[in-house]
């Protein structure tokens, strides 16, 4: 009894100096981009085994009402957005709904070479379709309420930039693929699709499919700069970005999908491992990509990474899965990406557990 109440607080006292170590200086790399208090800023987190051991918030979450930001606030989460529409995927085909290796003629039977294209390859970005957030006519749309079939019938006519399987490019409009096939499959919408299935499962319960008329309770509103001044975000239609980037969460609800995910709350070992494993492309190179995360590496160990950009927004979020380490960053102006400065905090963390041996 002596000895395990001995090794429990060994553990805290390891963890609470861990914490220490860490806090001071990420607290000064921190300061170093987010360097006007007035201004817009972001929300910082890092996790260890699962629960939280650094959280900040910096800048404001409204300029005009010169709110200050809280790591409670909600913020557009764009293209991590990709994470919970691959999840969704996999949930269909462990249902037995579909299945990866389906052709997306299967689904959307007047799709152009349809028969060729697979929601592998949707979900991996070597399906050489037309990434519709490339082209010029997107200004036009941007602002319009588009259904998921109008969203697709925009992008679907336009020449492949590549065969299928040839090369790896990411790739917006596979997503927004990927989103009405959920659609077909379910029967429902994406949002509440995401909704039922995976926000109220994994208890997420201040993530929702963005809104900018709706009330959102601590919501950090978005900010752009242009000559050397703040403006408000540039407004769009969530219905464009969509199953690509169109979700918003917190830093506690983007702990508890990643406890989710490492409990298998909501997919089967077996499923989940899909979304975390590296293909080949025809050619037998390997794609540092899954369903939904870069599968990378820092200093040589192992990561699963993925940020975001919209406007007003930009994120990232980098996971160690053999460490149980996330680091995430969440910024209310895109003119402060947290991507390097999230994994130079990656980098800082992994280092800092081998010099402490923790």
């Amino acid at each position: 009894m002596k000895k395990t109440v001995l090794v429990l607080l060994l553990l805290l006292i390891q963890s609470f100096a861990f914490a220490q170590i860490l806090d001071k200086k990420i607290d000064s790399l921190l300061a170093n981009v987010f360097t006007d208090t007035n201004g817009p800023g972001g929300v910082f987190m890092i996790t260890k085994s699962g629960k939280p051991i650094y959280q900040k918030a910096f800048g404001k979450a409204n300029i005009e009402l010169n709110v200050d930001m809280q790591t409670a606030n909600v913020f557009q989460l764009g293209s991590i957005t990709k994470q919970f529409t691959a999840i969704a995927i996999l949930m269909l085909e462990e249902e037995g709904r579909l299945s990866v290796n389906d052709p997306i003629s299967t689904f959307i039977t007047d799709y152009p070479n349809g028969n060729h294209i697979t929601i592998h390859q949707l979900l991996n970005h070597t399906s050489g379709v037309k990434d519709f957030t490339k082209m010029k006519a997107l200004n036009q749309m941007a602002q319009q309420n588009l259904s998921p079939k109008e969203l697709v019938d925009f992008f679907k006519n336009e020449s492949v930039d590549f065969q299928p399987g040839e090369k790896f490019e990411y790739n917006n409009s596979g997503y927004a693929i990927l989103g009405y096939i959920i659609e077909l499959v379910a029967k429902e919408t994406y949002e509440n699709f995401i909704q039922k299935n995976i926000f109220e499962k994994a208890a997420m319960k201040h993530s929702r499919y963005a809104n900018d008329v709706a009330v959102i309770p601590n919501r950090a509103y978005g900010y752009q700069k242009k000559s050397e001044q703040y403006v408000n975000k540039t407004r769009i239609s969530f219905n464009v970005p969509y199953a690509s980037g169109s979700l918003m969460s917190t830093l506690d609800d983007m702990l508890k999908w990643q406890n989710a995910l490492n409990q298998n709350l909501l997919l089967k070992s077996s499923s989940i491992k899909k979304a975390f494993t590296k293909s080949k492309l025809n050619n037998g190179e390997v794609v540092n990509y899954g369903y939904g995360w870069h599968l990378l590496n820092i200093n040589e160990i192992p990561t699963r990474e993925h940020g975001g950009s919209i406007f007003g927004f930009k994120t990232m979020g980098v996971y160690f899965p053999n460490q149980d380490i996330y680091i995430l960053g969440l910024s209310n102006c895109d003119c402060n990406s947290p991507t390097q400065v999230t994994r130079d905090i990656a980098k800082l963390v992994i280092q800092t557990i081998r010099n402490e041996k923790l």
